[in-house]
């Protein structure tokens, strides 16, 4: 099974990670792969740096952010191969845990856990 972790928190508290709490993700992550459950991660740009793709009224545009509208930035995300849900909660849980562990109470984040469905790519013949 495969499940999709983002790190969420609110645009106005994103932050740039020190180089204590990156040393511990990167033993985190260094772990998650070397067990076989860690399949793709990343941390993500400023929300002001997205780029969306509207389709309405059967016509795309092309509109580059900043969105004044935003209140959520994704700060970063895993791709994780695990035997269950359980599981998948469970280094969800770990990896908040050293965020906690490093940054103290004021820390404010959410960890979103989906599974996802791997669409098989067609190989021309």
């Amino acid at each position: 099974m495969q499940f999709m972790m983002k790190m969420v928190m609110d645009a106005d508290k994103a932050f740039t990670p020190s180089p204590e709490l990156m040393s511990a993700i990167e033993r985190f992550t260094e772990d998650a792969h070397k067990a076989g459950r860690l399949v793709q991660t990343g941390g993500m740009a400023s929300s002001a740096k997205v780029t969306r793709i509207r389709a309405a009224g059967g016509k795309l545009a092309v509109i580059d952010g900043p969105f004044a509208e935003s209140k959520e930035q994704v700060g970063g995300y895993a791709i994780v191969e695990v035997q269950s849900r359980a599981e998948a909660l469970e280094l969800g849980r770990q990896f908040m845990e050293i965020h906690l562990r490093i940054l103290g109470p004021s820390f404010v984040a959410e960890s979103e856990i989906q599974e996802m469905y791997p669409m098989p790519l067609s190989r021309p013949s």
